[in-house]
């Protein structure tokens, strides 16, 4: 479930003392609240939800944790590959063999925080993310934590004015291209992974990176290629080469993978090589000052 996350302090999504994941999401029947924990020696998962859709999210919750990710040929393609960087793959395949792509099968919900990160750093992107939950998203139902809120429909989206889009910390250009999203959200979301690629391509304010990022935790997509990300270039090809690359040089990497590409670069998130850290981080902007 970590890839649904945004930053630390996402109002839609928590961590307890007691291990305990909460997550909150705007389903087709209307708001609901998760809590999920994992009873390690019997192999259980628990989870309780409240709200108009606690039934919704109680059902899909097994989508959600993977359990319909489509594995076949991977372990195959892994086999057939043990050369150069791509050992690692192997190990990384067998280390994390429980891991899954999961999909929360709510598009416009995963569309909004990947647009806020377009282009900019990720504290940058999170800080807008949680100014807009609390002041537009409602309070999640039932005993969540403190704090928690629902992901606001469509319709709020639209009708944002610019001076919160402002205060939150996201530019006229983000701010236009939710807005605008928000107007075909209804289609958006009875599309599948590869209709919504290309309807969200369409839309202004939408490339690549940004489509790939949203059927990623919404479809559970595991070929979508976050092409166009400041990190990921680097991380491949220092995992698999010992040296950064750039997108093209990552596809030319990733290409025996063809089918399983998100999934090789989520592996490569959980336990891959990074280049070593030199000069300084980018800095956070903060457009509320402009």
């Amino acid at each position: 479930m970590a890839p649904h996350r945004r930053g630390s302090g996402d109002p839609a999504w928590q961590s307890a003392p007691d291990r305990a994941i909460w997550r909150t999401c705007r389903t087709p029947e209307g708001p609901g609240t998760l809590r999920v924990t994992v009873q390690a020696r019997e192999a259980v998962v628990v989870a309780q939800a409240w709200g108009p859709g606690a039934e919704w999210m109680l059902e899909t919750l097994p989508q959600l944790l993977g359990s319909e990710d489509e594995r076949s040929g991977f372990e195959v393609l892994v086999g057939q590959i043990e050369s150069g960087g791509y050992a690692l793959v192997r190990e990384l395949a067998t280390r994390f063999s429980g891991v899954r792509v999961g999909r929360t099968q709510r598009v416009f919900e995963a569309l909004v925080p990947a647009v806020l990160e377009q282009k900019v750093v990720g504290r940058e992107a999170w800080r807008a993310w949680r100014w807009l939950l609390r002041k537009y998203g409602e309070p999640a139902p039932g005993p969540a934590p403190v704090g928690m809120r629902v992901f606001p429909p469509p319709e709020v989206w639209r009708k944002i004015p610019s001076w919160d889009w402002h205060r939150a910390g996201a530019e006229a250009v983000r701010a236009r291209t939710i807005v605008n999203a928000a107007v075909y959200a209804e289609r958006l979301e009875a599309a599948t992974s590869a209709e919504a690629d290309r309807l969200l391509r369409a839309l202004p304010g939408i490339g690549v990176w940004t489509s790939a990022e949203t059927r990623q935790r919404a479809h559970g997509d595991p070929d979508a290629v976050s092409v166009g990300d400041y990190h990921l270039p680097s991380l491949v090809g220092w995992s698999l080469t010992g040296q950064k690359t750039d997108d093209a040089g990552m596809l030319e990497l990733l290409a025996p993978y063809r089918g399983h590409r998100y999934r090789i670069t989520r592996l490569l998130e959980l336990g891959g090589r990074r280049p070593p850290a030199r000069g300084p981080r980018m800095a956070a902007r903060d457009y509320r000052s402009f």
